[in-house]
């Protein structure tokens, strides 16, 4: 949506910061931010950005799976070598897991863990056969449709609502409202697939 706007809107500069951490988007001097809805503070104004819902996928690349057990269950993760994301608070990410109702987040040890900034060195890791990543399922889906990486626990993957752009609903700078129009347009627009 950033490039469409951009064309549309020459005379706008736009900066952008990339934090894993929760910031005070007033505090640092953003006009908007994108968080999911369980991070959105009561005072905010949020629409859409992204995929109405997103899921959090397990793969791991045929090299790896296919001289071992596949996992059944989430807990015979704990089994196998893992590539975990680490926030930059040190926190590692939750790997959850939900089927049939029953929620279940296992902590495997993490034979490699990654910084979430270099996301994308993981998943390629995990291309090489380094170990099982979890991880949202878009940024996965490239190599899962190739073959590169197989699905893991599939039908244990949870969905969840997708990301938000917030902003104040104090002030709304005449950049800000155009791209809020833009967005809002791009979201109301039916997906065709193929």
């Amino acid at each position: 949506m950033l490039d469409r706007f951009l064309r549309a809107n020459p005379e706008v500069r736009v900066e952008l910061v990339v934090e894993d951490r929760l910031v005070d988007i007033a505090a640092v001097g953003c006009d908007a931010g994108i968080r999911y809805g369980e991070h959105l503070a009561q005072d905010m104004i949020a629409v859409p950005i992204g995929p109405p819902s997103q899921r959090v996928a397990a793969a791991a690349a045929p090299a790896y799976l296919d001289p071992r057990d596949t996992p059944r269950h989430p807990n015979d993760l704990l089994l196998h070598d893992c590539i975990r994301l680490r926030f930059s608070s040190g926190t590692l990410v939750a790997w959850a897991f939900e089927k049939d109702g029953v929620a279940i987040t296992v902590d495997p040890p993490g034979r490699l863990i990654i910084g979430v900034d270099a996301a994308s060195a993981a998943i390629d890791l995990a291309c090489r056969g380094c170990g099982i990543i979890v991880t949202f399922e878009n940024w996965l889906q490239p190599f899962l449709g190739t073959g590169v990486l197989r699905p893991v626990l599939s039908d244990w993957w949870p969905e969840f609502e997708g990301p938000q752009l917030y902003f104040s609903n104090r002030f709304m700078p005449a950049p800000l409202r155009a791209f809020v129009n833009l967005v809002k347009d791009e979201t109301a627009r039916p997906t065709i697939v193929p």
